[in-house]
Formats: structure tokens, sequence, C-alpha cells
């Protein structure tokens, strides 16, 4: 059986993976593309962003069973944010080292859902060897220890940063200074530009001593050069993630013998679209409302807090008592800051807005998602088994992409959705039925959550947004959809499925070694 490597490009945009391969710059890529199955449209998570697209796509499940939620998200047991590092000012803003501790450890070990195997747990159990590059989500079987080299051992070493303790990944697990598996010549580096030649070179490493049979490979500079430069300039960082990739299948003794032994994934785990101007949530929400500060030690006294994530946002209501009134004066704010592009919240079966005390939603059963936009509203909920068919009266039952029944009631201009017969179609929000009820039912999902419109982002809670540069996170296609190339493993055509998505990936993974 093939060795199976998933390499993953961060940010990656279809039409900027053909545009360098057309002009000569990713050779290596365009040489896997010809020699694979390519999808130019698979679907990303929502909000679409790292974390949560990481997570499904080496666990397969959405957000409402894998419980990553954002970049940035409150934790309703806690009473406090999580900040997974939207940039190094909203780090600051909530301190670096707790930021680097819910990045890091927390992330793996204490946010993702224990109940759901990650690709490496399932092939840790089956006794293949595992690896990961520097990866978000890399929770395995195998312990490992703090790595105390180089200057960030040195102040794991002296106890400041409170990372001072193990892990559990994969058998070998590369995660810059903090962990490594084995020695290898690589030089670590947290320096955008420079992460993806140590992935590359530790890549380099395991395919040459044969320590592996699965791999996930990760190049996250494409992302970095994207937010700062544009999407249209990010033929550059492809490039590099090209020469890369080459470095890697040369030390399998260049590309036949590295397909003899290997079959691989390439994917991204979403797309980049300009950023022309700042969606400023958090003093939009704290002109009526006491938000939640990200230094605040009494979360007891604020009204809502506020979490944006890139391009999407949660807003939570911290009251005690529902109050539907003030649920709508919430979301009517909300709906009046320039760049909200679409609203959407929990429903009861009676019409009540939902408004959460801990994760998840108290055992409510048959929640209906509603979505807004422009004044104008759709609602939905599941159809099938164990559904109450009179949740929405009046609905209607329709089919999408993905083959799941919905029943639907309201305007469908709200996502711009058209139905014909049973189907529904909703191109401008990829899978936006799907995404939308998953985000919204993930037990640490805010009470409302927003896309942003075309040309926003959310300024985070250091005050930065990629202003001039690219960014993603909204249920919009520009955001939501890249490439997913299958060599050796996976589907003869991209036909096989109406609709790609990336918790397509790990069962296709399970698949791969399902024989051994």
């Amino acid at each position: 059986m093939k060795k199976l490597v998933l390499a993953y490009v961060d940010s990656l945009r279809t039409d900027m993976l053909r545009r360098a391969i057309s002009e000569g710059r990713a050779p290596t890529f365009g040489r896997l593309v010809k020699r694979g199955v390519l999808i130019e449209d698979c679907v990303s998570s929502f909000p679409s962003v790292t974390p949560v697209a990481s997570a499904e796509m080496v666990t397969g499940v959405a957000g409402d069973r894998h419980w990553i939620s954002g970049m940035n998200w409150y934790h309703r047991v806690e009473r406090r944010y999580v900040e997974y590092g939207s940039s190094l000012e909203a780090s600051r803003a909530f301190g670096i080292f707790r930021s680097l501790h819910d990045l890091i450890y927390n992330m793996n070990l204490a946010h993702l859902n224990p109940g759901i195997e990650t690709v490496f747990e399932t092939l840790d159990d089956r006794g293949l060897r595992t690896a990961s590059t520097p990866f978000l989500i890399y929770r395995g079987r195998h312990r490992h220890q703090v790595s105390l080299q180089g200057l960030t051992g040195k102040v794991v070493e002296s106890g400041i940063t409170g990372i001072d303790y193990g892990t559990w990944g994969p058998k070998e697990l590369f995660y810059g200074d903090i962990y490594a598996s084995m020695p290898v010549p690589c030089k670590p580096s947290s320096v955008p530009g420079r992460r993806d030649q140590y992935s590359a070179c530790c890549a380099a490493e395991l395919v040459a001593r044969n320590r592996f049979d699965f791999m996930l490979l990760s190049f996250p500079d494409n992302d970095n050069y994207s937010h700062r430069h544009g999407p249209t300039a990010s033929v550059t960082s492809i490039e590099r993630a090209d020469l890369c990739m080459a470095d890697v299948i040369r030390a399998a003794g260049g590309m036949d013998g590295f397909l003899a032994d290997h079959a691989l994934i390439l994917l991204a785990d979403h797309a980049h679209t300009d950023v022309e101007k700042p969606l400023e949530i958090i003093e939009g929400m704290g002109r009526k409302f006491d938000v939640l500060r990200a230094s605040e030690d009494r979360p007891g006294v604020a009204e809502v807090a506020v979490s944006p994530t890139s391009r999407a946002a949660h807003i939570y209501i911290l009251e005690e008592q529902e109050n539907p009134i003030r649920h709508r004066r919430v979301r009517e704010q909300a709906a009046s800051i320039e760049g909200v592009e679409l609203l959407s919240w929990l429903e009861r079966p009676d019409g009540t807005p939902l408004v959460r005390k801990g994760p998840g939603h108290g055992g409510v059963e048959n929640l209906v998602v509603v979505v807004e936009r422009g004044g104008t509203q759709i609602r939905f909920t599941p159809a099938g088994p164990g559904s109450d068919l009179d949740t929405l009266t009046g609905g209607d039952t329709v089919v999408d992409r993905r083959g799941r029944a919905w029943i639907i009631r309201g305007d469908l201009e709200a996502l711009e959705a058209s139905v014909a017969g049973d189907r529904i179609e909703t191109p401008v929000y990829p899978d936006a039925l799907g995404r939308l009820h998953s985000a919204m039912l993930a037990p640490h999902s805010g009470d409302l959550m927003v896309s942003a419109a075309l040309g926003y982002e959310c300024l985070d809670w250091g005050g930065a947004a990629h202003i001039g540069g690219g960014s993603h996170g909204s249920l919009r296609r520009e955001d939501s959809e890249g490439p997913l190339l299958f060599v050796g493993c996976g589907p003869d055509s991209a036909d096989e499925r109406r609709q790609w998505a990336l918790q397509d990936v790990a069962p296709i993974i399970r698949q791969h070694f399902a024989a051994s």
C-alpha cells in the first residue's frame, strides 16, 4: 500500500494556482495536477478560517461536532475569550503566553472534541506510522515532551510561558521549537516566509528515512503573503511553496520515485478575497451595549461578548435571563454596522430566539436557523428521521448539493438561493444551509453570527485588519472555495460528488488505509 501525504497550502486559490502553473512558476504542482484529479471548488468551513477548517480537514466532521469555532471565541464555562492569534496585536491584548497556550496546547487537548477522532488517532490505533509538520490540529496517540532547544526552548525552560508539559500527537511531530520527535538538520522558524522551508526540510527527512505511512505536510506561508499583499499577488508565495514541495519529492528520488511509493492529497483550507475597509464590529456593538473587553476580569458586568474572526464574527448575549426584546435589539444593532452582510441565529420551535448560557443548546430539539440579509429572512431546519416537520409550518422540503434534506421557509433572496423542483442552489454562499447549521449549533458559537460583505474584514481585539491585502472567514464563495487534488488515491473523477468539502478528506484518508 502506498504511503499518503496530505499537503496543505494555506489560503491557496484555484485561479492563482492555475496562473502560477501557466506562468511556469509552479512546475511541481503542475506535474501533480496533470497526474491527478483536481476539484477546483472544494468548500471550506464556516467561519472559513484556519482553526475551524483544519479541524474539519483532519476529523471529517463540521464545527457542531469538532467544537472549534473561530480564531477568537468566548468560552462560556471559563467566562473568557479564547484567542488563537488573529494578529500579534490581538495576542498582546489577551496576553501573549495565554494566547500561545490556547493555540499550542488547549486547541488540541481541551477545545477539540475528545469524542471525535483525528486521522492521526485513527491511523495510530491501526499501528500505522503517522507524522506531521507544524499544523494547528495534530492530536494523536503518542506522547511528546517539550523541546528545550533554541530561543523558544530557553523561554519555556524559564517557566514564564506555562507551556512546560508534553502533548499527544502523531508518531513523528514537529512544531517548531516546541515539539520535535527526532533530531533533524532543520532550523525552526516562526517568521512568515520561512515556515514552509522548515516544513519541507522536516518532511524531506521523514521521506528519506522512511519514517511514516501518513504525513501531513503544512505550507502556511501563502496565507501571510496574501494577507499582506492581496490574493492576486500570491503567485509569488505559491512559487515558493512549489519549490518546497519539490524538495520533498526530490528526497524520494524525483517525481516518478515519489509517486511510485506515495499517494498525495493537495488542498487549501480556504481562499482569500481583497480587503478594502474595516468592519468595526467591536466598536459598533459598543455604541449600544457594554461589550466585554479583552482585559475584563468582571464578565458579569458586560452585556455582550464580541469575537471577531477575520471576515466573520460571533456575538454572545451575556444576560442571565433570555430576553427576546434584548435579542432583537442586539441583532438590529449588529445589522446596522457597515460591512455586515449576513446575520444568523437560532430559534426554538415556538419562534423565540435561543440564548445559550453554556456550551451546547440545553437539549432543545428541532432548532431553526434564521438568516437575515438586507431585511430579508429565511428559516431552515434539517428534514428526515427525527425531525419535526411542524417546526416550520408551511415550509418546503428541499435537497442541497450534498444530498441533505432541509425544510425551508421565507425569502430565498436572503441567501441568493434558487429552487428547481426539490433542489436548492446557493452559488453565492456554497453549502450555505449545511455550513450555517453546523456553525450555529457548534457548542462555542455565538448567539448571533456575522458574515462580512465583500471588501470588509473585522477589526480584531488588537485593532488590526488586513486593509490593502486579503482575508477570509465569511460564508461567501470568494472566501470559501479552494483546490482539492488527488494523486494516486481518492476519486477517479471530480464528478463523483456534486459538491466536495473539506470534511470529505478525512474519510478518504481512512479509506486509503482501510485494508491495512
